[in-house]
């Protein structure tokens, strides 16, 4: 989930470019289930770009892009209900979207990330405490230098005008992250307020091969599957 606000063409010693890594990074959320439970799901196959200096984490911005119909909690019909026109109304609103604005260091590891949550086409700020859990090259092929970091958070689902079912499901929903991300070049246009500046890549330059959602990394493409696409909204289950 990101966005950021203009910025100048990167120059040596500015935040080095990364894309995130589709299938390896995760949202998972959780959300109270009329207080007998709390209702967990996941959703998978995100993409954005980040700017991060693992020296200099105040400098780091992120883009993200969530598919919600990758969504799943589980059930056939709990998931038709989540992207349905009451909750989330994936079919008019199919993306999610975060873009980044501050970022406060806590150590050499961790920090809070705040910035702006688009959700159902409203948007409302996001807080999340981001850790970094390791930057290195990846032990196997084609060894790409990696970024992994784990995020949490918390929203509340009526700011973005996710208010069906109040007597069942709860407003607060917790926020977990897991994410990787390689490093792209192309990536660093993304956080450029115009791609025909002096800086901006050559149009077709080439760019590290970054796994996308249909493309296996370190996994054998046969143990994954494609995802459906969101079904038609159905009752609360």
């Amino acid at each position: 989930m990101l966005l950021a606000s203009p910025c100048a063409p990167a120059v040596a010693g500015d935040p080095v470019a990364w894309r995130l890594d589709p299938v390896h990074t995760r949202v998972m959320f959780a959300v109270s289930h009329a207080g007998f439970s709390n209702a967990i799901g996941t959703i998978s196959g995100s993409e954005g770009t980040l700017l991060f200096d693992p020296e200099d984490l105040s400098s780091a911005r992120l883009e993200v892009s969530v598919p919600l119909d990758r969504l799943d909690l589980g059930d056939d019909a709990w998931n038709r209900a989540a992207l349905g026109s009451r909750l989330l109304d994936a079919v008019d609103h199919p993306r999610a979207e975060f873009r980044s604005s501050t970022v406060q260091p806590h150590d050499d590891s961790s920090a809070t990330l705040c910035g702006e949550l688009t959700l159902r086409g409203i948007s409302a700020p996001l807080c999340l405490e981001v850790k970094v859990n390791d930057v290195r090259r990846h032990p196997m092929p084609p060894f790409r230098r990696t970024a992994g970091f784990s995020a949490a958070g918390v929203l509340s689902r009526s700011d973005h005008g996710v208010d069906g079912w109040g007597s069942m499901i709860g407003d607060e929903v917790e926020l977990r992250i897991e994410a990787e991300a390689v490093r792209s070049r192309g990536a660093a246009a993304a956080f450029e307020p115009d791609a025909s500046e002096p800086g901006a890549p050559e149009p077709g330059a080439p760019e590290a091969d970054v796994p996308t959602a249909e493309q296996p990394t370190d996994v054998e493409s046969g143990m994954r599957s494609d995802e459906p696409t969101p079904p038609e909204a159905t009752p609360d289950p």
